[in-house]
This record gives structure tokens, C-alpha cells and sequence, in this order.
């Protein structure tokens, strides 16, 4: 198959004798199988956005990268172009279904999009639909299906319930990387798009750079080596399953269930050689549960699809195994590792609420979510979204954290955007991106902001700055 798998199951075993739910997180590794060298065979469609908003600069700039990313294509791959406005129209290859790539349909293509002008609207799931059509002509089995698209736009031309029933049609069909061109996009749509087809959504507010993270997705597509693979959940009778999450290297709430021979399978996209981390929470009723009996709750396994089409195990079965202690909730002590990611999770919330806040133009509850992110993050020692949260704060009069007056549209964007991306481990607190000088310090345990940026001691309540997380908790290590 071209990867070996490894399956790690990280569950607190003991329960409060109260406990109405019971968390795991599950690591899948995935490592280059000795004496593999033979690629996965692929499709490819880049989703190019035409609309009239791209006129000029934009869409010159746009089709140097598609070009570009065409360039990058390894013979053999199977290509298709999707050009969107308010509707979709595949413009190469014109004589339907997808064409291998190789020196004369590479400059086919490039002429096809350079020869495209900007007009209509934007409707980004008939784009996708356009997407699903084209692979929907991939007969060979085990083809990883592999799409990007670019948007400069709000999806104004259809509702988001018209957006929603197409993704769940794609969903498990292909997976979808998107990216938001200048400062007149919106990032939840992105972010649902690429949540649901298992992608990454950025910002590109500087419009040549887009060129470059083309080429580079093209790059990491070639190193996909499995074109689906699978969460299987067998539950015992007396659990119910209450949520799937991706939580490293992006936050994504996995929705889609499948059901096969009395197990749930959850897709999770495309792999290639990497670690992600999930998170999956079962409900139970504890009057259900007999106090210090070991219950296995649910065995876990992946499933890939193999080069013969066929879905099978690719793991080892992991079991998540509870005990329901005699002891009420106080006296059971919570998982470092959850307590972590539950408060990432709340620093991508905190986030996205200060992004939302100041594009509605409400900067006071803008300037609270930044405090709170920037407290969070500190504590997390994620020094990617505390670098973004410090870039676009300053020091209000009162001597208060507040973002930015001047602040650019794109930057706020980038916030909400980036804000489901986490990290693989907490740095040292030396090694934390450094702090403005002119900037103040925010409290992460009562809110308040220090008079002195150099302040290791909240004047409020006391609490160190970088010590500990929400509640005192020890800031942990995975």
C-alpha cells in the first residue's frame, strides 16, 4: 500500500462516578512502508475563480499561478480546469472527462487559462459540483483525487444550504485545499470547504505569492500515497458516539458517518507520509456503567482503500477501556493531554470571535476576544498564532491590549482563517516570538492587562504570566 500505520489510543480509563461522557485521543502516524517506491496514481483540478472582481492585476496574477502549477504536474497525472463565476465551466480539457498530463496538454491547458476574462458572480459550489462531475470519470481504484481552488469573493450567488448539500455530496469524493485571494473574501466559507473535503484554507493577501503556495501544494500532493482512509469505531451497546474531531495539524469537526458490518467508518481524506491527532467523545448514561468494572467502550482501527479498490484494515484494533470510579467528579484528576486541547479549541473560538467581532465593526468585544487569544496562546506557548494575534495588537490608551486602528481587512481574515491551526508540541518560553516592548500584558486567568510590558506577575490577581493555563492548570507537553 505504500504506508504503514500506528494507532495510539490515549483515554483516561477511570470515569467520575457522575460522568455523563468519556474522551479519547487517538495519534495516527503514518510512515513510508520499507521498499515502497511505487506512486499512488492521481487527479488533479485546479478551480480557477473568474469572476468580475478578478479584473485586472488579480487575474493576471492568478493565472501565472495556475500556469505555474500546471508546470509543477508530474507526467501521467490526470488533469481537469474548473473556471467559476456564478456557475461552473470545466475549460479544459474541452473534449470532456480528464486528460494526462504531458508536454502538449500542459501547454493546452496554459492556453486555455490564459485566454479566460473576468465576469459574473460567485458560486463556490458549483464550482465544486463541476469538481465532483470531473472525477466522477476516474475509473482506476486507489486514485488520489486532489483539487485547489482560489477565491477573491463571498459565495453571494447561492445559500449557504445550496453550499452545504454540495459538500456533502463531495465529501469522501475528493479533498480540497482553498485559499482567499486579497481582503473581500470570507474565511468561515473557506473554512467550510475545507473542513468538510479535509483541506487547508490560508490567506493570500499579497496576490503574487499565490504562484508560490500553488507550486508548493502541487508539491505535497505528489508525496499522498493513500486516497482514503478511515476512522472505525465499534461502540460498545451501552455508549453512543457524540463527536468526531481532528485536532492537530487542523481543527476539524469530521461529521460525515459511515456505517459498515456494525462499525462506523469516519473518512479522513488523503494521506501521505504524517501525524494527525484526533478526538472522539462518547456519551453514556452512568447508571449504566457498574462501579469498578473495566468496560471497553469502543474498539478503534483505520481502514484504507488498498490499489484494488477494496476498503480493509490497515491497524492493529486499539481499545478504549473506562472504569466508573465510586468518586464524584472533583476527586478524578483530568488528562493533561485534554485539558490541552480543549483550551486550543478555545483559543481558535477566542479567535475567530475577535476576527467576526471586527468585521461587523464591534471593536470593543474585537479588543476582549484578542486579549483572551493572546492570554491563551501565551500559555499554550503556540508561537505561530501568538506571532498573528501580537501583529495586529497594539497598546490602547488605557494601557489595555486592543487591536489595531490601522489594521488591514486581509490581517483580520488571516486571524479567523489560521485560527484552526495548531501545534505539534509547546516550545520553551524563551523561544516564544518576542513581545513589543510597547506592548501590555494580558491576564489569562482574570482578564486584566498589566501597566508594564515586562510584568511576570498579573497586579490584579496575581497570577504568572506564561505559568499556567485557564484555572491554574499546568501548562502540559504532548
Amino acid at each position: 500500500m505504500g504506508l504503514s500505520f500506528i494507532l495510539e489510543v490515549d483515554a483516561p480509563s477511570d470515569l467520575p462516578y457522575d460522568e455523563r461522557r468519556a474522551d479519547a485521543l487517538i495519534t495516527v502516524t503514518a510512515r513510508s512502508a520499507t521498499g515502497s517506491a511505487e506512486q499512488a496514481p492521481s487527479a488533479e483540478i485546479l478551480i480557477m475563480d473568474r469572476s468580475l472582481s478578478m479584473s485586472g492585476h488579480k487575474l493576471d496574477e492568478a493565472k501565472r499561478a495556475m500556469c505555474a502549477a500546471i508546470d509543477t504536474l508530474r507526467d501521467g497525472t490526470l488533469l481537469g480546469i474548473v473556471a467559476g463565476n456564478h456557475q461552473a465551466d470545466v475549460i479544459f480539457p474541452t473534449t470532456g472527462g480528464l486528460a494526462r498530463v504531458d508536454a502538449r496538454t500542459r501547454e493546452d491547458a496554459k492556453i486555455r487559462v490564459v485566454g479566460q476574462l473576468a465576469e459574473g458572480g460567485t458560486a463556490i459550489g458549483q464550482w465544486l459540483a463541476g469538481a465532483r462531475r470531473l472525477f466522477a470519470s476516474v475509473e482506476s481504484p486507489g486514485t488520489v483525487r486532489h483539487a485547489v481552488l482560489y477565491t477573491d469573493g463571498k459565495n453571494e450567488h447561492e445559500t449557504p444550504e445550496q453550499l452545504g448539500e454540495i459538500l456533502t455530496t463531495c465529501t469522501d469524493e475528493f479533498i480540497c485545499h482553498a485559499r482567499g485571494l486579497g481582503d473581500d473574501w470570507h474565511y468561515t466559507e473557506l473554512l467550510r470547504v475545507t473542513e468538510a473535503l479535509h483541506g487547508t484554507a490560508e490567506a493570500v493577501v499579497t496576490i503574487s505569492d499565490l504562484t508560490e503556495d500553488f507550486t508548493r501544494l502541487m508539491r505535497e500532493a505528489l508525496r499522498i500515497v493513500v486516497a482514503r482512509m478511515y476512522l472505525g469505531l465499534r461502540l460498545n451497546s451501552r455508549f453512543q458516539l457524540a463527536f468526531v474531531r481532528q485536532t492537530r495539524p487542523v481543527e476539524a469537526e469530521l461529521t460525515a458517518r459511515q456505517q459498515r458490518d456494525g462499525e462506523t467508518h469516519i473518512p479522513l481524506g488523503s494521506w501521505a507520509p504524517e501525524t494527525r491527532q484526533y478526538q472522539i467523545s462518547l456519551g453514556v448514561d452512568p447508571d449504566s456503567l457498574t462501579v469498578d468494572e473495566t468496560l471497553r467502550a469502543a474498539r478503534v482501527t483505520l481502514h484504507a482503500e488498498f490499489p484494488d479498490g477494496t476498503r480493509r484494515p490497515c491497524s492493529e484494533t486499539a481499545a478504549m477501556v473506562v472504569r466508573r470510579r465510586s468518586t464524584p467528579g472533583f476527586g478524578i484528576a483530568r488528562s493533561p493531554d485534554l485539558t490541552r486541547v480543549e483550551n486550543e479549541r478555545e483559543l481558535g473560538m477566542a479567535m475567530r470571535a475577535c476576527a467576526d467581532a471586527h468585521l461587523r465593526g464591534d471593536l470593543d468585544r474585537a479588543d476582549r476576544e484578542l486579549r483572551l487569544a493572546i492570554g491563551l496562546a501565551e500559555s499554550l506557548r503556540d508561537t505561530t498564532r501568538l506571532r498573528l494575534l501580537r501583529a495586529v495588537a497594539t497598546g490602547g490608551p488605557d494601557a489595555r491590549l486592543r487591536v489595531r486602528r490601522d489594521v488591514a481587512r486581509g490581517q483580520i481574515l488571516g486571524i479567523g482563517v489560521d485560527s484552526t491551526k495548531t501545534v505539534s508540541r509547546p516550545v520553551d518560553p524563551h523561544d516564544l516570538p518576542p513581545l513589543d516592548p510597547g506592548l501590555p500584558r494580558a491576564c489569562l486567568r482574570c482578564g486584566a492587562t498589566s501597566a508594564s510590558p515586562t510584568a511576570k506577575f498579573c497586579e490584579e490577581c496575581g497570577h504568572r504570566f506564561g505559568d499556567a493555563g485557564v484555572g491554574g492548570e499546568p501548562v502540559d507537553g504532548l
